[in-house]
């Protein structure tokens, strides 16, 4: 089990403020959006034809978004510490930005960024209060594979940042993962810069009025270390949520469990160079990739708000702020015909799992996992101007937010017993134009690629929406991943028969083939039931349902698919008192 988060008490208590470096952030637009009605079952607000859910280039966001304000500070050269991985040419189309950011990874002359031992010193210096009445604490959320901490910063205004009071104060919760890739630098160094942004008269600071702030500047510090995207063992942090498998990704649950986040954003970096170098003879051209999560039983109010109140105007902040602006998306499969893919939009992600616990969940990389510290101020730049046009619209819309939230988690838990739910979806394939760097020319260049979209799912697998699913005494370890997903597991006291449906194999080669078959069980005592009437009921689904490959019995978490059943029919199961 994960151990409590624990305050980090600063060790300069005396309530002595150190000095904070020049803030250079540029100043956010507010969006002027239509207000959302009351649930239950509102109606979408709309402004305009409403959005488009195609993968072609974001579209910008409506012409009410004024630019950000021109930046005070001159334009700064960043002294060459290493070589260039391509030609000056290429190099030229990423000038530097008219800002400096100023972070101890970000000094002068350095060809290393903040180390986790400059990351405590700085968190542990961070004043405790601020002149306005905001409140910051630095929690220790975890520790990794290797016994380093997994820090968190949460601010918030008014003295109580206990999380019962910030999830009932009325004021919604951000929350930025910084650092989940190990080789996602850049991502740590734009958390603080947003953070010396708390200081008095920083462009934060009147946001905590409206909205609370948790912030984890880095979630793989084993990681960094390592300058390897995986966590110590191996494991892809950035799609472990589902498993829970590491520690780092038991930490992030535990916070999101405690703070209810109603939007949560995932920053990181994807790669400039290889394999796109090699499969099109050409780097990447945009400085940044974005993408709004979505995934099988995303409610459609999380995506339209997500697309439509943060996508979009994002962008649009972006592209204005001279920044190449693109999906995100990889190179996949073994050669070039097999194009780009978006990330997963399997329930798998910090992202994903954010929209299945009713927040709304964004990527934003930076260009440059593989370019060491080059265009450094650039790539921090990029990540700083979407985590701010998040931050801007998410202060915009606090009410709105809540409302969303409130509405979405009754609308599901309503639904339990009826309907279908969707088991799995699959990306839509397409053809889609990227825009990349000619190697030998230095030449933008368009090129027309396949494109695996995972904003346009395609072939749902359906399935009856059960009252809630039973699991034997026997199966303790998934129904300990399920309570430390958040969901409300309950011990059964007194046994009680269920109709229910079991699973059967339809295919002998065990792909993962199964259909539901209708049984009368008996609940024993000691056993556990899911319910479906709960605000989560989706993640139980997404863990339960045997089919996909993240699921708790192809994981080898439950061992016995005769220990689970689909409760088809309202049972009066009798519960446990809490433990």
């Amino acid at each position: 089990m994960t151990k409590p988060i624990a305050l980090v008490v600063p060790p300069n208590a005396s309530g002595h403020r150190r000095a904070l470096p020049l803030r250079w952030l540029l100043a956010g637009s507010a969006l002027a959006l239509a207000a959302c009605t009351s649930v239950p079952l509102p109606e979408w607000p709309h402004r305009g034809s409403g959005a488009t859910t195609t993968s072609r280039a974001p579209a910008p966001a409506p012409a009410t978004a004024s630019p950000p304000a021109t930046a005070s500070t001159s334009p700064v050269v960043q002294t060459r510490v290493e070589p260039l991985p391509y030609s000056n040419a290429i190099a030229s189309l990423f000038p530097e930005p008219g800002q400096r950011y100023n972070t101890p990874g970000l000094s002068g002359g350095r060809n290393q960024f903040t180390t986790n031992a400059e990351l405590t010193r700085l968190l542990r210096q961070l004043p405790q209060h601020t002149d306005g009445g905001q409140q910051l604490a630095v929690l220790e959320a975890g520790s990794s594979q290797n016994g380093q901490p997994i820090y968190a910063v949460l601010a918030a205004q008014g003295g109580d940042l206990t999380p019962a009071t910030l999830v009932n104060n009325g004021r919604p919760t951000v929350m930025i993962v910084a650092g989940q890739q190990g080789n996602a630098p850049a991502s740590t160094e734009a958390v603080l810069a947003l953070l010396q942004e708390l200081d008095n008269g920083g462009l934060l600071q009147p946001m905590l009025a409206r909205i609370n702030l948790l912030l984890v500047p880095r979630a793989n510090p084993d990681g960094f270390d390592a300058n390897r995207s995986s966590t110590a063992n191996g494991t892809d942090l950035r799609h472990d949520h589902l498993q829970l498998n590491t520690p780092e990704a038991r930490a992030l649950a535990q916070l999101m469990n405690r703070y209810s986040p109603a939007i949560v954003i995932d920053a990181g970096e994807f790669p400039a160079l290889e394999p796109t170098l090699q499969r099109f003879a050409a780097v990447r051209a945009n400085d940044v990739g974005v993408q709004y999560a979505q995934t099988s039983n995303t409610h459609e109010f999380i995506t339209k708000a997500t697309r439509e109140w943060f996508f979009q105007p994002m962008v649009s902040r972006l592209t204005q702020a001279g920044l190449r602006v693109d999906l995100l998306a990889n190179p996949t499969g073994d050669d070039a015909s097999a194009g780009f893919a978006m990330d997963t939009p399997q329930p798998t992600t910090l992202t994903n799992i954010a929209t299945l616990k009713n927040a709304l969940g964004l990527m934003i990389d930076s260009r440059g996992s593989d370019l060491g510290t080059t265009h450094a101020q650039r790539r921090v730049h990029s990540l700083v101007q979407g985590m701010l046009s998040v931050l801007d619209s998410a202060s915009l819309r606090a009410a709105d937010l809540h409302k969303i939230q409130s509405f979405v988690a009754r609308d599901t838990a309503s639904q339990a017993c009826q309907g279908s739910l969707v088991v799995q979806v699959q990306p839509s394939a397409q053809q889609r134009q990227v825009t990349l760097i000619d190697e030998a020319s230095a030449q933008l260049t368009e090129k027309t690629v396949a494109w695996q979209s995972s904003v346009e799912l395609s072939q749902p697998q359906l399935r009856a929406r059960p009252c809630g699913y039973w699991l034997s005494p026997e199966a303790r370890d998934t129904a300990a991943q399920l309570s430390q997903l958040g969901l409300n597991v309950q011990r059964v006291a007194e046994i009680t028969p269920l109709v229910a449906d079991s699973y059967q194999t339809t295919n002998t080669t065990g792909n993962g083939q199964f259909s539901p078959q209708r049984a009368l069980v008996d609940a024993t005592p000691g056993s556990y039931y899911v319910s479906m009437n709960q605000p989560h009921a989706y993640l139980a689904s997404a863990v339960l349902e045997p089919d996909t490959a993240y699921s708790s019995y192809q994981q080898g978490i439950l061992r016995d698919l005769s220990h689970l059943v689909r409760v088809i029919t309202p049972a009066p199961l009798v519960f446990a008192d809490d433990e």
